[in-house]
């Protein structure tokens, strides 16, 4: 089984930065995509950024939601078996918990395409 376990977030002022790493274990594959969805109260899950497999693209194809792009900065580190979500300028809004996510046929922008999650992190960000 593949575990993944987040970390990083807290409480953060509008307008600045936090990075969320998610640390992967057990059976992974560089081959498999990874993403960053985030839930906000009373909202539905949504894509943040994803990464296609590192095998295939070498972590050079990367998707954002509008939201985010040009704000936010996906990663990914083999070596480490982990992958970062970079956020810039937050805002109060974006206040959710985050959660990576991996999956064989996964996807990049579809959540329901991934099949294995971690259990999330909370990202706070006051007005």
């Amino acid at each position: 089984q593949v575990q993944l376990v987040e970390s990083g977030g807290g409480l953060v002022q509008a307008g600045g930065s936090l990075r969320l790493s998610c640390a992967a274990s057990g059976r992974t594959f560089t081959s498999y995509p990874m993403g960053w969805f985030r839930q906000a109260p009373g909202k539905e899950r949504e894509v943040v950024a994803a990464v296609v497999g590192a095998v295939t693209w070498s972590g050079s194809y990367t998707v954002y939601a509008d939201s985010v792009k040009g704000r936010f900065t996906i990663s990914r580190d083999n070596v480490k078996n982990t992958v970062y979500l970079q956020m810039n300028s937050l805002k109060p809004e974006e206040t959710a918990v985050n959660y990576c996510a991996t999956g064989r046929r996964a996807v990049p922008g579809r959540s329901e395409s991934y099949d294995t999650w971690g259990q999330g992190t909370q990202v706070t960000v006051s007005s």
